[in-house]
This record gives structure tokens, C-alpha cells and sequence, in this order.
């Protein structure tokens, strides 16, 4: 009740022991890289997330986009400082496997929704193929309900599973490929390359649509995050084993984290301006084209992402953690 004074327990104070550490407290580290882990189906993103930072013991940790619980494959975590290119990662193009079901709806376009509609169960390949093609280039996707996007500081996935149906705008999505992998009139797979930000669930409402039924998802499998190829993954329980395995190189696993930067050009600097980043002042570089471009100091230290402008002036965007002369590099990859 507003205004009332509610009593107030005193709490037990245990005196510390000086040298005693919490009971079950992992000791986290610094460790800086990306796993490209191959995520399970069943787990979320950030389930995922939270049972790698744990295995590793890493202090700092976070994922590039989230994967639905249903669906599988890569899902790129970023330990240390390779949490600054996150942010450059979740506008990457994406590569997915996807085996869909015509002639049912559901609630969450997929199998673990409520049945909402009934039509056609099958599609002849080139009516399928027709409508596919339909879809090169960009398109308005509208997001589905089930989904993490926000509306008033509200998870969109929160509003439908309280029964609440709210108004999405449609943004747009670019499809670079959109091809049949293996035919079957009922139950096709279909490949898709996109932009960032395309829901798979709602493109295969889409293609349904167009072919006059409806349709969900079946297995989702996300196969690449560009610029990573295919084929480049780790499955969790690989690391669980290598955790376990008294000795194992654990962080062998791990790629550099200037290789998701790698459609930047490569810039590398000199000890004075290294001296002037670590200053947080500028720097000219004139035959610099216009962009973001990778930094290196002069040994081929990785410094971080700089951008360019069109008159060759130079300014940090995201620094990595630049060693002193004095203490060597603590953390950082070789570059070229």
C-alpha cells in the first residue's frame, strides 16, 4: 500500500573470513575471440550464450543475433574484446537450410505453435519455383509476433504469449538466393541467403502465401553469419569435452576477432600513430578510401576499427585494449 511504513528485518551479518573465497565462485579470465558455436536445437540464444562464457570462464561475453530455440547452427559468440565487433556482425548477411510444411499455420510459425489455419498441403516444383522467384531482391517482411523486437519496451514474444496482438510495421529485407534444395510436394527445404533482419518464419508465410496456402516451419538450420564460410562451426558439446580434458587448449577454438572485420580495408600504423590512438587523438592517412578500416599497429598487433574520411582524416570507432611499449601485448592477433 503506498505510504506504509512496512517493518523492516535486521539482517544477519557473517563475519569474513580474510582469506576466504565464495564457496562454488568460478575464477573468470580475460579471453578475447569469436567461437562460431553450432547451437543445439532446443536451447536459446542466450542459454547458449551463458553455458559458453561458463565453460570458458571468459569475464565478458555476447552473441551476434539470436537463433530461435527450434532452429540450429551458427551462432557466433564474442569473448573479451571481440564483443566490439558484435555490433558490425549483426549486419552481416546470413545463409540458412530451412524444411517447411504446407497446408497448416501456427501461432508461432512454427511446430511448436497452435494450430491457427488449414489449406492446401502440396505445391508442384514449378509452381514453387515460380512463386520462389518472385522473392530476388528486397521485399517488406512483416515481423512476427513471436519474435525479440520491442514495442513500447515490451518483447513483441511477451505481448503474444499474454494473448495480445499489436501492429508491426514492415520493414525491409533484401533475398540474395532463395532456391529448392530438396523437392517434395508437402514438405520441401528450401536455401536461402539474406540480409540481416529477415525472419525465416514469416518469409515461409509469405511463399504460402503466394502460392494461395499456408505453411510453417519444420528444421531451421542457419549454415553461415557472413564473412564466415560453412563449415566452421563447433558443437557445444566438443567444447564440453575439451573443458573436461585436463591440458586442452580450450582457446584454440577461437578465431581472431579482426577476421569478422575482414570487408574492411587494412590499415597499418606506425609507433607515433599508435601513440596518438592510445591519446584518443587523430590521424591522416590520405590514401585511405572512405569507410571503416582495420587498424594495426607496426609489428601487426590488431588496434581496432578506425573510419576514414574523404580528406584522409582517421578517427577510432572501437579500440581494442593497446598495450604500453613498456608491457608488450597482452591481447591482440597479428594481422598483415
Amino acid at each position: 500500500m503506498r505510504g506504509a511504513h512496512l517493518p523492516t528485518r535486521r539482517r544477519r551479518i557473517r563475519p569474513k573470513m580474510a582469506a576466504e573465497a565464495p564457496a562454488g565462485r568460478v575464477e573468470r579470465r580475460d579471453v578475447d575471440g569469436i567461437l562460431l558455436l553450432d547451437k543445439p536445437p532446443g536451447m536459446s540464444s542466450n542459454r547458449a550464450l551463458q553455458r559458453v562464457k561458463a565453460l570458458f570462464r571468459a569475464r565478458k561475453a555476447g552473441h551476434t543475433g539470436s537463433l530461435d530455440p527450434l532452429a540450429t547452427g551458427m551462432l557466433p559468440i564474442c569473448l573479451g574484446e571481440a564483443t566490439k565487433v558484435s555490433g558490425y556482425l549483426l549486419d552481416s548477411d546470413k545463409s540458412y537450410r530451412v524444411c517447411l510444411a504446407f497446408g497448416l499455420a501456427t501461432s508461432t510459425g512454427d511446430e511448436e505453435g497452435a494450430t491457427e489455419a488449414r489449406g492446401i498441403e502440396q505445391v508442384s516444383l514449378e509452381d514453387l519455383r515460380a512463386v520462389l522467384r518472385t522473392f530476388a531482391g528486397p521485399y517488406l517482411q512483416v515481423p512476427p509476433m513471436y519474435s525479440a523486437l520491442k514495442v513500447r519496451g515490451q518483447p513483441l514474444y511477451r505481448l503474444a504469449r499474454a494473448g495480445l496482438r499489436v501492429e508491426r510495421a514492415a520493414r525491409e529485407v533484401t533475398i540474395h538466393g532463395l532456391d529448392v534444395e530438396e523437392y517434395d510436394p508437402h514438405r520441401p527445404v528450401l536455401g536461402v541467403r539474406c540480409s540481416k533482419g529477415t525472419y525465416i518464419r514469416t518469409l515461409v508465410e509469405d511463399i504460402a502465401c503466394r502460392l494461395g496456402t499456408v505453411a510453417h516451419v519444420l528444421e531451421l538450420r542457419r549454415l553461415a553469419v557472413s564473412p564466415f564460410p560453412v563449415g566452421t562451426m563447433v558443437t557445444l558439446d566438443r567444447i564440453e569435452q575439451l573443458a573436461a580434458t585436463p591440458g586442452a587448449d580450450l582457446d584454440a577454438l577461437l578465431i581472431p576477432a579482426d577476421q569478422a572485420l575482414a570487408t574492411f580495408p587494412a590499415l597499418r600504423l606506425q609507433a607515433p600513430d599508435v601513440a596518438r590512438l592510445r591519446q584518443g587523438r587523430g590521424l591522416q592517412s590520405p590514401g585511405a578510401a572512405a569507410g571503416f578500416v582495420r587498424l594495426y599497429g607496426p609489428d601487426g598487433l590488431f588496434l581496432g576499427i578506425g573510419e576514414a574520411a574523404a580528406d584522409g582524416s582517421i578517427l577510432s570507432r572501437r579500440l581494442w585494449r593497446i598495450p604500453s611499449p613498456d608491457t608488450g601485448a597482452k591481447t591482440g592477433v597479428t594481422g598483415p
